[in-house]
């Protein structure tokens, strides 16, 4: 079981599905005993641990748990909160990938249920975001909620073939070194922005250095490869450069909010999606 840092309380990946002791010590508000005090009458209070049992009976099991920051007092044990599933069909895949299911959720009204699709890469213990926002099912906290999220991985689990299918269409697309650097000039846009004034990028790395590969199994000038990675350097940081505007060394920081991790991975993968009709 691995432990991550950057958390209300931190996070947690596991090898092997999560008991409840093990995401309590990381995620309290998965257990919360009630909705927060700022919800009305209408909002219906329906616990995650509640629906994650009943995700556990149709062979959904969580490998990850992750809790976001609040700085509102009181707020601690209600707040958004973060769990990847693997169903029992979806645990590993010839290719060293795993499919996930991203169940996200909160008991202050921050956030309803969602659930996004994604895949977990065993080589650099690493999990991503896939699809776009059309793929993603959200239920709202009313009415048989509980069913209808169940109802909702399952979609979400149907639609794996289409992001298998993509992953098959990168790994068997080589880019252009001209076309690599494009995805990652946009990517650190993305994660950087720019300077208002001169339009210089903010990133304290460039195109290049982001491109860089971690490991031999990242090497490569398949797409697959290429978003690779980008995705874990621009989410890991990590990597020494210079600060644009004053010039002083700087490192690349790692994304810790687990709703910043997904944004970017989302935006990662819609570009590179782009790119992959454009030059296809």
């Amino acid at each position: 079981m691995k432990m991550f840092k950057g958390f209300a309380g931190g996070a947690v990946r596991s090898a092997q599905p999560l008991t409840d002791d093990q995401m309590m010590r990381v995620a309290p508000s998965i257990f919360a005993a009630g909705k927060h005090d700022s919800r009305s009458d209408r909002y219906e209070y329906i616990p995650t641990i509640e629906v994650l049992d009943g995700l556990r009976r149709e062979g959904f099991q969580p490998f990850a748990v992750a809790q976001g920051r609040t700085r509102v007092g009181g707020k601690a044990e209600f707040t958004k909160h973060f769990l990847r599933l693997r169903h029992v069909t979806q645990i590993h895949d010839d290719s060293g990938t795993a499919n996930e299911i991203l169940l996200m959720n909160s008991h202050d009204g921050t956030s309803a249920y969602r659930m996004i699709a994604g895949c977990f890469r065993f080589v650099c213990a690493n999990g991503l975001v896939h699809g776009d926002v059309s793929m993603d099912t959200s239920v709202r906290h009313s009415g048989d909620a509980r069913n209808n999220v169940i109802e909702g991985a399952y979609q979400v689990l149907d639609n794996f073939q289409t992001v298998t299918s993509d992953r098959e269409e990168m790994r068997g697309l080589i880019l252009p070194r001209e076309a690599q650097v494009a995805l990652a000039t946009g990517a650190l846009e993305y994660r950087y922005g720019t300077d208002e004034e001169t339009g210089k990028s903010l990133a304290p790395v460039s195109a290049d250095r982001i491109l860089l590969p971690r490991r031999r199994e990242d090497v490569g000038d398949d797409m697959w490869a290429t978003f690779n990675r980008l995705q874990e350097n621009l989410v890991k940081g990590g990597q020494s450069g210079r600060n644009p505007v004053t010039g002083r060394r700087a490192s690349t920081r790692a994304v810790t909010g687990a709703e910043s991790d997904v944004k970017l991975n989302r935006a990662i993968w819609a570009m590179a999606n782009a790119l992959k009709a454009a030059v296809a």
